[in-house]
């Protein structure tokens, strides 16, 4: 059971940006594209080859591979409910923040590969908010770490249950935060738009412009799991009871639904922030983070 977890998670990546463009048509009154769409034009990609500029090096064609690779490492370490991941360990969330910071940062130099000044200005832009996210989620899993006494993702969530009006506090405000991390890992609204085409408010749609074919197949593949990994990561908080597999499953199905659509109504109803606020906005998760270490301290009393 153990693979159920990777099987899931790779399954609902298939349909979960459908549903979020989906979600967004249906708000803007448009009929828009099926659900598929968007694995149809993945499929399409893995179909052609790749172009590489004279002037980038072995690191532009290495990097979408090692960043494709680095997300499906990271998903290994998803627990499903009472069942472990593929690899788990004391302390794996650290393993995992550190995986995904691995592919960024293989990105983030392929841009600055290419030699282009628009790509070096979207790397840059993408560097500084994922240094900014870092401490939100590292004090998200150590509050919970402190709470339960472990520090494997499998452990914490097998361990988290929610009985009292603070916990259940610090449960809405954890799956908050992870929705919020999900949007700027992934470089959603209201960081970023991913349908813009100025280059000089570009960030994350910037630094892969250069990629084309099977290279670009890769990292659109990548931004799927992401959000199928996170969409995993907030449906454990609803698995950990001794749930039968096929009560989970649903539970699981449901939750990753319910994130998509979720995504598409902020990105329907939110404008994307001046550039100049993103950064204020994104550390602002720290201080709601800090919240949860609070509950946290007053749910084991070391608060009065």
């Amino acid at each position: 059971m153990n693979v159920l977890s990777l099987l899931l998670i790779v399954f609902a990546s298939l349909f979960f940006s459908g549903i979020v463009i989906r979600t967004k048509s249906i708000f803007s009154g448009r009929k828009g594209p099926g659900i598929f769409q968007p694995l149809k034009d993945i499929w399409r990609l893995f179909r052609k080859g790749a172009v590489y500029s004279t002037t980038s090096s072995f690191i532009f064609q290495i990097a979408p591979s090692i960043y494709f690779a680095s997300v499906l490492m990271a998903i290994c370490f998803i627990p499903f409910g009472n069942e472990p991941g593929i690899l788990s360990f004391n302390g794996d969330f650290i393993f995992f923040a550190y995986t995904l910071a691995l592919g960024k940062f293989f990105i983030i130099i392929s841009a600055l590969d290419t030699g282009s000044s628009f790509s070096g200005m979207g790397a840059s832009r993408e560097a500084l908010y994922s240094l900014l996210v870092e401490p939100a989620f590292f004090i998200l899993m150590g509050s919970f770490a402190l709470l339960t006494g472990h520090t494997s993702f499998y452990e914490i969530f097998s361990s988290l249950h929610f009985g009292s009006q603070v916990s259940y506090a610090i449960g809405t405000l954890a799956a908050f935060v992870l929705v919020l991390i999900a949007l700027i890992e992934n470089s959603r609204m209201p960081i970023d738009d991913p349908k813009t085409h100025l280059e000089l408010t570009m960030i994350h749609e910037v630094m892969i412009l250069d990629n084309s074919g099977f290279d670009l197949g890769l990292l659109l593949s990548a931004t799927h799991l992401k959000f199928a990994m996170y969409g995993a990561l907030i449906a454990n908080f609803f698995l950990t009871p001794n749930y039968e597999w096929y009560y989970s499953i649903p539970i699981f199905i449901g939750s990753q639904i319910l994130f998509a659509i979720v995504v598409g109504t902020i990105e329907s109803f939110m404008a994307r922030f001046r550039m100049n606020h993103n950064p204020q906005y994104i550390f602002m998760l720290t201080s709601i983070t800090l919240l949860i270490y609070l509950g946290v301290l007053l749910i084991l009393g070391k608060i009065v």
